[in-house]
């Protein structure tokens, strides 16, 4: 029997919540990824493939602003980058897709963070 590893129990979740939730044109899709030292976000059209928006804590213009920081303010300083840049494209609603992760911490930050920024889910 083959050793469960959290990452795999991660990304079963996922494909599970990836049945039912899909990012449309007029509603695309935010997902976030968090590793150990990083939190990553994206807005995706699912319909059409492509990544419009991404944002993360190795940005050049975010890595400098992160600096020194806890990693929830990382978070939620993403989630407030990734909003300015979908309102400059004219995205105002998005589906939020949590990876897999719990919904607590750096995730729940920046969440929260994109709520302060403009976005609706």
């Amino acid at each position: 029997m083959a050793k469960k590893s959290r990452s795999l129990a991660r990304q079963r979740r996922h494909t599970r919540v990836r049945k039912r939730v899909a990012g449309v044109a007029n509603r695309p899709r935010l997902n976030v990824f968090k590793s150990l030292s990083g939190i990553y976000a994206q807005i995706i059209d699912d319909s059409a493939g492509n990544t419009l928006i991404s944002a993360s804590t190795v940005d050049k213009e975010l890595r400098e602003k992160v600096k020194g920081m806890k990693k929830t303010e990382q978070a939620k300083a993403v989630g407030q980058a990734v909003a300015e840049r979908a309102k400059s494209k004219g995205i105002t609603a998005v589906v939020f897709d949590r990876g897999g992760f719990r919904y607590v911490g750096r995730v729940k930050a920046l969440a929260d963070g994109a709520r302060e920024g403009g976005l609706q889910f």
